[in-house]
């Protein structure tokens, strides 16, 4: 009988995980620990390994998994930086993600952190909790009287594309790949014209060696300092240190993350009443016109349910034999 461990567990994604188990018999052993040299030994007698985790897979886990027999490892997550994908390979085992658990999940939240940003509900809320009532100097825009500029028109830019589009905005987009079906929604440009012309900037790229740090210094300053940067996709796509330096000279108005750098270290964890283990984190929260959010863009009811179906459905598939559409490896 198959036998599937699934790690790192969060209560939100058990009803999801057992009504897969019933439409496919077969059993799941869910843990709340993530995979690492220490609980390696602990895949044995399993037949098909899900992770999720931001922390790295050590090196030295490949050859045990190999040991114990697993031919794959899936993480229900898009992002897969976390896998060592020719470690793996090198000791047999097939990678998976899910690339697209629910475009719609982080296009909304790009959505409702960019209508924070351009009413100035951030900067409201702070005044509010001062008991300064005061609106004077804190004029909004529209959104259809805005440009928003897409920087990564795949699955997820595509959908914010068709959002803000919907919504009577004008959309330019920069992406390595034109694809027709969305010139009549968005106008691609180059990288430099996208980032001169928008009122906000949506980042929507995958992390890979080509996009760490693609939003630096000199990317910043091409903005408008009325200009917005949201966030969506991963933390070094971004130059935190650039970026603050922005902030502090006004050379842009304000930015939305829902991603850090070293996020590993502080999101998904409660630290209050501690001290924070980034300065930059510090420093960040000190902006009354940042919005910072704890990679919460997939989470919605649609999106963990996805994660969990598509993880699981491609290692049955692998197990079985079969190649899987979502293989990285």
């Amino acid at each position: 009988m198959t036998k599937i461990l699934m790690l790192s567990v969060r209560d939100d994604e058990k009803a999801a995980i057992k009504a897969w188990e019933k439409r496919n018999q077969i059993a799941v052993t869910t843990v709340p620990w993530e995979l690492h040299p220490e609980t390696a030994s602990k895949v044995a007698g399993f037949d098909g390994l899900v992770v999720q985790q931001r922390s790295k897979i050590e090196a030295e886990v490949y050859p045990l998994l190999k040991a114990a027999g697993l031919k794959q490892v899936t993480t229900r997550t898009a992002g897969y930086d976390m896998v060592d994908v020719k470690a793996a390979v090198a000791n047999g085992l097939v990678v998976t993600n899910v690339p697209a658990y629910s475009p719609r999940s982080v296009a909304e939240l790009a959505l409702a952190h960019t209508m924070r940003l351009i009413r100035n509900l951030e900067i409201f809320d702070k005044r509010m909790e001062k008991q300064d009532f005061r609106w004077v100097g804190l004029q909004a825009a529209e959104i259809h009287s805005l440009t928003i500029g897409i920087i990564g028109a795949g699955r997820i830019g595509a959908t914010s594309a068709q959002i803000f589009n919907a919504l009577g905005a004008n959309v330019i987009a920069y992406d390595v790949q034109e694809r027709e079906e969305l010139k009549s929604i968005l106008t691609y440009k180059r990288k430099e014209e996208v980032l001169a012309q928008a009122d906000v900037i949506c980042l929507h790229v995958d992390l890979n060696p080509t996009s760490v740090k693609l939003i630096d210094e000199k990317a910043l300053s091409l903005m408008k300092p009325t200009a917005f940067l949201v966030n969506e996709c991963r933390g070094p796509v971004v130059d935190t240190e650039a970026l603050i330096t922005a902030l502090e000279h006004k050379q842009l108005a304000g930015a939305a993350l829902d991603t850090l750098t070293g996020e590993e270290n502080f999101f998904n964890f409660n630290l209050e009443g501690k001290k924070l283990p980034s300065q930059q984190l510090e420093r960040l929260r000190s902006f009354d016109n940042v919005i910072l959010t704890p990679h919460v863009g997939f989470y919605t009811n649609i999106a963990v349910k996805n994660m969990v179906d598509i993880s699981l459905d491609d290692v049955v598939t692998i197990l079985h034999g079969g190649r899987s559409e979502h293989q990285v490896s």
